[in-house]
């Protein structure tokens, strides 16, 4: 496999046009213009055929992945909701984006979507803790203790 450094780089669209220039003109063949443009006939086929079906010249840009239903209107209405209400969970996001928009979208897009515009959830592990600390398994058997040695007094 070709790692992002050592993959190679697409031809440039100078030699797309010379070479569609060229085949366009009729005096070669494409097995003679991969020869004199010193690219593959393999190639020299493919770019005459997109060049044939999308009428331009220039190399298509890649698109992988198919177009995200969420526009800009679905990311104003996120950002809309969590300017009133920033303690909104990703279910109540994603009811709200339903209803308004019309977009169905899971709660793992929805948190994509938010950490995309670099928006968080008001709760996150890294908040401090508040002032009330929830009750733990030594915290509970002290109290039964307690509670225990009161019933025995009365």
């Amino acid at each position: 496999m070709f790692s992002a450094e050592t993959m190679p780089r697409p031809y440039d669209n100078d030699l797309r046009r010379m070479l569609l220039t060229a085949y366009a003109s009729g005096k070669s063949t494409q097995a003679e213009l991969a020869l004199l443009f010193g690219v593959s006939v393999g190639w020299v086929e493919k770019v005459c055929r997109q060049q044939r079906q999308t009428g331009q010249m220039e190399r298509i840009e890649q698109r992988h992945g198919p177009m995200s239903r969420v526009d800009s209107s679905a990311k104003t209405c996120l950002l809309k909701a969590m300017d009133e209400r920033p303690d909104l969970t990703l279910a109540e996001l994603q009811k709200i984006l339903a209803q308004q928009r019309g977009i169905r979208l899971c709660v793992a897009q929805i948190f994509n979507v938010l950490k995309h515009l670099k928006l968080h959830l008001k709760k996150s592990r890294f908040t401090p803790p508040s002032e009330t600390r929830k009750p733990t398994a030594a915290s509970a058997k002290s109290l039964s203790i307690a509670s225990a040695r009161r019933r025995r007094n009365t």
